[in-house]
């Protein structure tokens, strides 16, 4: 049923300046040196001045301790974090009927159909960059397994994701993604009635970029130079600044817009200059 290579609790993330992260059973026993030194929104909300082994490897045990991250113990629901966070948005955007449902990631499940703001902004508000997991019961049964793409492994397949979610019904479905070729082959199979946020896009290469941009509604600048890049020359609509969203499309523009309104912030064109080199 696992991978050779896989212990049976075994999770792998990249968070923190792109450390990659294993946990399992509940502890961390590898961290990667990270690929930057500096992350503001880090800084401004763990008051963390510089990304090395340890202070990555002290955030996720923290993570662990304090909602139980990786683990049963997983807190499941949260309200908002963060001003323009993915999760924040997409939670908004179900509460508000602009979208059905999110399909998301999350530890313990992963690629899920959630319907619930609350639990979206649970699920969302706490991860980065989840790359691999395995099936943790309390999370499959907090979520539903009949709404988890496969709660025997937990995989993580954001196409196949929507299509659960299209069978189930959903006409307007959010979704992550973190390729470009995912999202072009979702919007190319459902066209308007999905609705693209990318993530995780630090390090992403220029092509990668571009298709990110040709094809997503919001896409997160993370610390990458190109979305950062893109994002100024297309005169894209920026909310945020410590880690800018870039909102892409008109339906892009209205979500940014509906969350400004609802935070009474206002929106920027084009990034401010970054605070540390990008990547």
């Amino acid at each position: 049923m696992f991978p050779s290579h896989m212990a049976k609790d075994h999770h792998v993330m990249e968070v923190l300046g792109l450390s990659r992260v294993v946990v399992e059973n509940g502890a961390v026993v590898d961290v990667s040196e990270p690929r930057i030194e500096f992350c503001p929104l880090f800084n401004n909300h763990r008051g963390i001045e510089r990304l090395t082994k340890e202070s990555v490897r002290q955030n996720v045990e923290f993570r662990i301790r304090d909602f139980g991250i990786f683990t049963e113990r997983r807190q499941m629901r949260m309200k908002d974090f963060l001003s323009f966070g993915v999760s924040e948005l997409m939670s908004m955007c179900v509460s508000q009927g602009i979208m059905d449902c999110s399909v998301c990631v999350c530890d313990g499940s992963g690629t899920a159909v959630v319907d619930d703001p609350e639990l979206i902004q649970g699920i969302g508000g706490r991860l980065s960059g989840l790359v691999e997991t395995s099936p943790i019961q309390s999370v499959l049964a907090e979520i539903g397994r009949d709404r988890v793409l496969d709660p025997e492994t937990a995989r993580i397949d954001q196409v196949a994701g929507v299509r659960k979610a299209w069978a189930m019904g959903y006409r307007k479905i959010g979704v992550t993604v973190v390729k470009g070729a995912d999202a072009e082959a979702l919007r190319r199979e459902f066209g308007d009635h999905v609705v693209l946020f990318a993530v995780h896009t630090s390090g992403v290469t220029e092509e990668e970029a571009e298709a990110l941009f040709a094809h997503c509604d919001i896409a997160t600048a993370c610390a990458s130079k190109h979305m950062w890049a893109l994002g100024k020359r297309l005169g894209a609509m920026q909310v945020g600044t410590k880690v800018p969203v870039f909102a892409i499309t008109e339906l892009g523009r209205e979500i940014c817009t509906v969350r400004l309104r609802q935070i009474g912030k206002e929106a920027r064109s084009g990034p401010d200059c970054p605070a540390r080199p990008l990547i």
